[in-house]
């Protein structure tokens, strides 16, 4: 097994994830098999519990776990399949040690961080990396290790100096780092001073980078990186720099340009391992494809605009695999992508008292080609949600409803096509009205929050006579299709009997046919909810159906994109 860290330095959020992703695309295109582990340094079990505008996006697996956005980076990227093992968190590892000592594991013995949390670590690595993740079924060649945070911090410490250990016992041909740091440009010098001090910092921790990829605006120059060749102890083609590009996309093709690949195989000896000679033309075609996909996105010149309604749209890493999905939507349907960011509250009749911002958001909301409401918790702006709903149903602008978005559809039908004016959701009004729409699952804890959501994924068919459905025939008219999902409230189905009389449909339903997954309008250029997440399962060469239909019909390509 060979292990190639990403480690940071400066900055947190400076790229390693997309670095590391990147990677090991690149590996995979060489027809290696790659797995990948986020290591957080947070006391958190997982992110389940974590607010949006905290940490980004909370990422759920298979599996059901709940874990850090950068996982969601990694299956996209390497199309594999990661389980909640291959998110390391400093609350996972300090509850598993303590576990084994109240087993009596340690025999007596006074625990501590190093050597007990760190072997834990070192322990937990090992046995993840060989888990299979790709259809192949078989243990991976490569494990990309990402580091999250800084290193440096308190946090952080028991993870590097476990890391350092691992370095040994992993052997020092099947281990290598890649150290990324910061260049900012200040008066338009390139500052390395930053860089060398980070590298400086990781030295001293006994880590030495093999490779030190430099984020910055801009391209660097020789001057420059020679510096960084010179005060880190690397040489000059060891020096990768990673500017801004137009699209992340094109971040394997710098990294490859640059020979990364090469770099890490003097240390690797990446030579020595037989790869089979199907794994390496998939590889091929893989980087083929990739190379097409990114060279038609610079000759794209129609756009496509959405509307997304949401509640966090303030970082816009809490809908990161949302943007994801409709990214590769747009590549695929050749247009080019503009998101129009409406936050929720600012639609709702409320909001007039702040002119400016009221206007702008329904001239927003009015204007796009396609309104999307992403999922969310709380009361919080789903009045505004439920406005855009019915402004996009009463004026055929495609919509798409993910999870909650689901829910304002139904409650928006229920109030204005059913007559049902206090209908709501016993989330969103505990007070509940006379008509709850959206219930609480039975089987879902009231009390405890950490994982005790629907998670995970699960079966949804199609119900009899859909055959008419837009999004039935996008999955290729299948009778069942799995998706993953995160929620704790349902339609109620005490209602569903009537809202499909006055025409909403509800194709999709759970295996037990008693918990809607799917709506949608028949006589509507795109009218679509569900309430699993499909942009958990979106890849850049395999977007997500829903989002794929919701994008062609914002684009006036649905028919033809069917036939």
């Amino acid at each position: 097994m060979k292990y190639v860290v990403v480690s940071g330095g400066v900055i947190s959020g400076i790229g390693k994830g997309v670095i590391a992703s990147s990677t090991g695309l690149l590996f995979k295109t060489r027809g290696f098999k790659v797995s990948a582990i986020k290591i957080d340094p947070y006391m958190n079990i997982d992110a389940g519990t974590m607010s949006p505008l905290e940490h980004g996006e909370v990422f759920v697996l298979d599996d059901g776990g709940e874990v850090d956005l950068d996982l969601g980076n990694y299956e996209r990227y390497l199309n594999v399949t990661l389980t909640r093992e291959n998110n390391i968190t400093t609350g996972k590892i300090y509850s598993h040690v303590i576990e084994r000592e109240r087993k009596g594991d340690y025999l007596g013995k006074t625990v501590q961080v190093v050597p007990h949390i760190t072997e834990a670590i070192q322990e937990w690595i090992e046995r993840v990396a060989k888990i299979p993740v790709d259809d192949s079924g078989e243990e991976p060649d490569v494990c990309i290790v990402e580091l999250g945070g800084t290193v440096g911090d308190i946090e952080s410490a028991p993870f590097v100096e476990a890391l350092r250990q691992f370095q040994f016992r992993a052997g020092v041909e099947n281990f290598a780092l890649i150290h990324v740091s910061l260049v900012p440009v200040v008066n338009g010098e390139q500052k390395t001073k930053p860089t060398q001090v980070a590298v400086r910092d990781l030295r001293g921790l006994g880590l030495t980078p093999d490779i030190v990829a430099c984020r910055c605006t801009q391209k660097l120059e020789k001057p420059t990186t020679d510096k960084i060749s010179m005060f880190c102890h690397v040489g000059p083609d060891q020096v990768l720099v990673v500017h801004d590009l137009s699209s992340i996309y094109h971040v394997p093709i710098l990294l490859d340009q640059q020979k990364i690949i090469q770099q890490l195989s003097k240390k690797l000896k990446l030579e020595n391992i037989d790869l089979a000679p199907s794994f390496v033309a998939k590889g091929v075609c893989l980087w083929n494809d990739w190379k097409h996909l990114t060279s038609t996105h610079d000759r794209m010149f129609e756009t496509v605009n959405i509307a997304l309604v949401g509640k966090y749209t303030h970082l816009k890493d809490s809908y990161i695999s949302v943007i994801k999905s409709l990214e590769h939507s747009a590549l695929r349907c050749q247009r080019k992508l503009t998101i129009n960011w409406v936050e929720a509250t600012d639609l709702e009749p409320d909001a007039e008292t702040n002119r400016v911002n009221f206007h702008k958001a329904w001239h927003e909301v009015c204007s796009a080609d396609g309104i999307l409401v992403p999922g969310g918790f709380g009361r919080r702006g789903t009045e505004g949600m439920i406005a855009a709903c019915k402004w996009a149903r009463e004026n055929k602008v495609p919509y798409l409803g993910i999870c909650l978005g689901l829910q304002i559809a139904v409650i928006e039908y229920a109030r204005n096509v059913l007559g049902l004016h206090d209908a709501h959701s016993e989330e969103l009004a505990p007070e509940t009205p006379q008509h709850p729409l959206i219930v609480f699952m039975p089987e879902v804890s009231k009390t405890h929050l950490g994982g005790t959501m629907r998670l995970g994924l699960r079966p949804t068919k199609f119900q009899k006579d859909t055959e008419w459905s837009k999004l039935r025939k996008l999955y290729g008219g299948m009778d069942t299709v799995h998706e993953r999902h995160r929620h704790r409230y349902e339609v109620n189905p005490k209602y569903v009997a009537d809202l499909e009389g006055a025409g909403l449909s509800f194709v999709g339903k759970d295996d037990s046919g008693e918990r809607m997954e799917i709506l949608e309008l028949k006589d509507h250029p795109w009218f679509v909810g569900t309430q699993y997440h499909p942009e958990y399962l979106s890849r850049v060469l395999n977007p997500s159906k829903p989002y794929l239909g919701f994008l062609a019909a914002s684009s006036g390509i649905l028919n033809t994109l069917i036939d």
